[in-house]
């Protein structure tokens, strides 16, 4: 005998209620650029984001993965009076057990020198470009839709906030050059 099966009752939908919107008070703007071999600003309405770019040499390292890793390689640098501008560390998965460090520092060669002494097992040093841009909503949207308007494909891009009114975003593409004339003309 074939059982029975009880149909679910509709699911009642969820009312959303709106929250109240509360603007902060205007502050002051102030753009902050990193130290960088080029910085030309971008020319921008009023109504977008402003920003600038620039270039810089960062340095890609690999190691085997360990615990403790970015403790090491941040002590490292450290010891060699280096300051990290920007910087990723992963490490993909379990099974590929080697960990990559993707680092901008005020000093290439003392940062490469620390990191090989550390046992990195490859080093390598590429042009990036640098945007430095306001801290609003859309901000990174008009850069990579500027790139990508251009035909250029963004190979990767990281970004963060700086005292919460500036953020950097780094980009590396398939035409760095094109792409840094596109954002100044933008």
């Amino acid at each position: 005998m074939a059982k029975k099966t009880k149909k679910a009752a509709p699911k009642k939908k969820k009312t959303l209620t709106a929250r109240p919107t509360v603007k902060a008070a205007p502050k002051k703007k102030k753009t902050a650029v990193l130290p960088a071999v080029k910085t030309t600003p971008a020319a921008r309405s009023s109504a977008s984001p402003k920003f600038t770019v620039s270039t810089a040499i960062e340095i890609t390292a690999t190691f085997p993965d360990s615990m403790g890793l970015t403790a090491k390689v941040a002590a490292a640098v450290a010891a060699e009076n280096v300051n990290i501008l920007a910087g990723t560390g992963y490490s993909a998965s379990g099974l590929r057990r080697k960990a990559t460090f993707t680092l901008i520092v005020d000093n290439l060669e003392k940062a490469e020198r620390a990191l090989e002494r550390i046992g990195a097992d490859e080093i390598q040093d590429s042009m990036v470009i640098l945007v430095e841009t306001e801290n609003k909503v859309g901000a990174l949207e008009k850069i990579s839709k500027a790139i990508a308007d251009a035909g250029i494909n963004i190979y990767y891009f990281y970004s963060t906030t700086s005292s919460g009114k500036t953020a950097t975003c780094v980009f590396k593409t398939a035409d760095d050059q094109k792409a840094i004339k596109v954002l100044r003309s933008a």
